[in-house]
């Protein structure tokens, strides 16, 4: 049952994704408030299909920790599903992708519309540059930035590898930054097909100043993250043992 639970679900959440911004292609004449009142829905109408097709639930910790106005969340990266699930707490997000993204069809238009921050990512400085004064326009407008400080998805368990541009981008601005911790590769992993039963947990932890030295951040946003999410995977696997097989620590 399992694989044709997955299958079903990987099928309808293409379907339903591309089916919404089919039919919300209009909205794209107004600001893009709209746009990310699309993206809410859906990141809800996914979770709906996770846990009534998968049996997938999701919970989200310590929301309170999140500040309001301009802020950096940096969080751990196992899956597709932070990718669209942390987004339903902010109503003026952006990433910061590759710029391959904003020609794929239908997809494209809405990330542009949204002003993502899409970059080349081949040209390593000049992408840092870049990175650091489309930042600064973002946090100037009151918007939220989300990025993955290892900058790709890593399987659960698997050892950290942190990159130097969530650092970059804190010394840059004077922005809190919101660590999160998760356990979405257990039931969701990285490449795989199949989904698992069980629970994805999003942990908000409580925020880090905006006046930490460079050095001084990298290592506590590492540290924060890792040891959280080595939490929340224990008490995972201790609920749900089937998932050990997309752990690899």
């Amino acid at each position: 049952m399992i694989y044709i639970r997955s299958f079903l679900f990987n099928v309808l959440f293409v379907i339903y994704l591309f089916t919404i911004m089919t039919f919300a292609l209009p909205i794209l004449i107004f600001d893009r408030s709209y746009a990310f009142k699309l993206a809410h829905i859906w990141a809800k109408g996914s979770f709906i299909l996770l846990k009534y097709i998968v049996g997938i639930e999701v919970e989200f910790r310590g929301v309170e920790h999140i500040p309001k106005g301009p802020c950096i969340i940096a969080s751990k990266h196992q899956s597709v599903w932070e990718t669209f699930a942390l987004t339903i707490f902010f109503d003026d997000f952006t990433f910061i992708l590759k710029r391959e993204l904003t020609r794929i069809p239908l997809f494209g238009y809405y990330l542009i519309k949204t002003e993502q921050i899409a970059i080349n990512r081949d040209n390593g400085r000049e992408s840092l540059k870049e990175i650091a004064q489309k930042s600064r326009a973002i946090f100037n407008q009151g918007r939220q930035l989300i990025i993955f400080p290892e900058g790709t998805r890593r399987a659960a368990g698997a050892p950290p590898d942190y990159k130097s541009g969530a650092a970059f981008i804190y010394s840059q601005n004077h922005v809190p930054c919101v660590p999160v911790a998760l356990n979405s590769g257990l039931f969701w992993p990285r490449h795989g097909f199949l989904k698992q039963r069980g629970k994805i947990i999003a942990q908000f932890l409580p925020p880090l100043p905006p006046d930490m030295k460079r050095d001084e951040f990298a290592q506590k946003i590492e540290t924060i993250i890792e040891t959280h999410t080595h939490a929340l995977i224990d008490e995972s696997l201790k609920a749900y043992p089937l998932a050990r097989v997309n752990f690899i620590g």
